[in-house]
């Protein structure tokens, strides 16, 4: 079952129409992004169950199908965009793993940590969130700021204390512990966030 899903979530985000180079190679831009949640989720909690393995893995499960332009724009369209998204991520893995034989609980409980239900409470949510911060300091954060030069760092302190107070005490001591890699150019910039 767990194969069979992976495989089907891995076929779903490499219909991704975005490609992104890395290391030389095109890939579909979630299917890589699914990639480094799973090793993401392997280096901070290695005894993680099939379960999350799922949830980390979909998480962004044909993200290119809810783009940003369909809502409308400003702060409160942005919200109402990731929420969707996060249902609409939910459904679709809890739809392959129903394909595939899972139980009903078993699916509800991938659904509530990919919608991040009940973050700081549910900690599988907690776990999914933690994953999803950690591979955007290590790896998107740097291209995010390069596609914001209009942001000072007034702008730049907040959103990385945002990205900080959604994650739990032990993905602080991950990234504190030096277990993640730092944007080089943005070293300071967090270092200076986190005191």
């Amino acid at each position: 079952m767990y194969q069979a899903v992976i495989k089907a979530i891995d076929n779903a985000n490499n219909a991704d129409p975005n490609s992104v180079k890395f290391e030389g190679q095109s890939y579909a831009k979630e299917f890589l992004y699914a990639m480094r949640m799973t090793d993401m989720l392997t280096r901070f909690k290695p005894d993680a169950d099939e379960l999350m393995h799922i949830a980390a893995r979909g998480q962004h499960i044909e993200r290119w199908r809810s783009p940003r332009s369909d809502f409308p724009l400003g702060k409160q369209g942005y919200y109402q965009w990731r929420g969707a998204l996060y249902d609409f991520h939910a459904e679709r893995v809890t739809a392959l793993m129903k394909t595939a034989g899972y139980s009903i609980a078993d699916c509800e409980r991938v659904y509530a940590a990919v919608a991040k239900k009940n973050i700081k409470h549910n900690p599988d949510s907690q776990l999914i969130e933690d994953i999803a911060s950690l591979v955007f300091i290590e790896h998107y954060m740097l291209d995010f700021s390069m596609s914001k030069p209009d942001y000072d760092e007034a702008k730049w302190l907040g959103i990385i204390r945002k990205t900080w107070q959604k994650m739990s005490s032990e993905a602080h001591e991950f990234v504190l512990g030096g277990q993640i890699a730092l944007p080089e150019p943005l070293k300071p910039l967090i270092l200076k966030a986190l005191n």
